[in-house]
């Protein structure tokens, strides 16, 4: 598992369940880390706008100006996608923000812009403008430290905004494994023609996968994260998490673990793999079908390689609101 094994998660998500039952602040992360070392990662098991103001208060130091809104909103009539009135007055709080998207690559109504705009109405995204980011083309951002990838082609758009808030909704993923924060800006944020097509292709095979998709989405998500500085912010929204992504529409099975909260943090790596470790806290029966499908992915490599790339803290306090 590339430093992140089974055991370990496990461990450590006792260690969540203990957290969760209490309510108690949570240490983790090596023993010898000292506590100033540990990012730092908001909770709330409430799941509602109120919540998301509440965790985004924590959270929002370097964000300002145009603000970029990037979340999954979803194949038509997808079962599990983040509810659009807690999106909407949540979005009424941020001044000057924008919900964007780009289009997609696999066969679906969102290949185009207009068939994504049209998938906008249709799934309720019509509060506030909805910027399809490569709908004027795009535009190549470097990968600074890249093994597979120099760099990655984004939606134009991206350049308009002079910060990004990252509002994840946490599942499974049929290729990654699990969709975190991670997935969010590398494959959501890669135009749809070029920069998606980058991240998926090894050699002459376009949709692979396993250990080296993980690393170049990896490195897709250091494109984005080194453009936008501290002008960037995560949020993962643990409900609904089906083993599928919301890519896969009214085919996405349904949900067998419960719903968690909702997680914030300045830190990429500490927010997916909290995420991830309060997932392996569950009880066997309601972690199974998610935990088989981030091992059998070999997801996990996505917290590792990012931890090697240098993008974040896999040492955090999580701390409950």
């Amino acid at each position: 598992m590339n430093g992140f094994s089974r055991r370990g998660f496990l461990k450590s998500g006792a260690l969540a369940a203990g957290a969760l039952a209490t309510g108690v602040f949570w240490q983790h992360g090596p023993a010898l880390a000292a506590p100033q070392e540990k990012a730092r990662v908001f909770f709330s098991r409430e799941i509602s706008a109120q919540a998301l103001q509440k965790l985004y208060a924590q959270v929002n130091q370097g964000m300002g100006g145009k603000i970029a809104v990037k979340l999954h909103t979803g194949e038509p009539h997808g079962p599990n996608i983040l509810p659009r009135e807690m999106v909407r007055a949540f979005q009424a709080t941020l001044p000057e923000s924008t919900i964007v998207e780009c289009n997609v690559l696999y066969p679906s109504p969102r290949q185009s812009t207009q068939g994504h705009l049209e998938t906008l109405r249709t799934n309720g995204w019509t509060f506030c403008p909805v910027d399809i980011m490569d709908a004027d083309g795009d535009v190549d951002l470097p990968v600074p430290g890249g093994k597979w990838l120099k760099k990655l082609a984004v939606g134009k758009h991206l350049l308009e905004y002079d910060s990004l808030l990252v509002l994840t909704h946490f599942k499974g993923h049929t290729m990654g494994g699990f969709g975190g924060s991670l997935k969010n800006i590398a494959i959501g944020c890669a135009s749809g023609k070029v920069g998606k097509a980058q991240i998926h292709r090894e050699g002459d095979e376009l949709w692979s996968g396993g250990p080296r998709f993980m690393e170049r989405m990896v490195e897709g998500g250091k494109a984005i994260t080194t453009h936008f500085g501290p002008r960037i912010t995560y949020i993962n929204v643990l409900r609904n998490m089906s083993v599928d992504c919301d890519c896969a529409g009214t085919s996405a099975a349904k949900p067998s673990a419960p719903d968690l909260g909702i997680l914030a943090s300045t830190d990429i790596l500490a927010v997916d793999k909290a995420s991830v470790d309060m997932i392996y806290a569950l009880p066997e029966a309601q972690r199974r079908d998610l935990v088989e499908r981030i091992e059998s992915r070999s997801g996990l490599r996505q917290l590792s390689y990012m931890k090697e790339q240098g993008m974040g803290n896999d040492a955090y306090e999580l701390i409950t609101l």
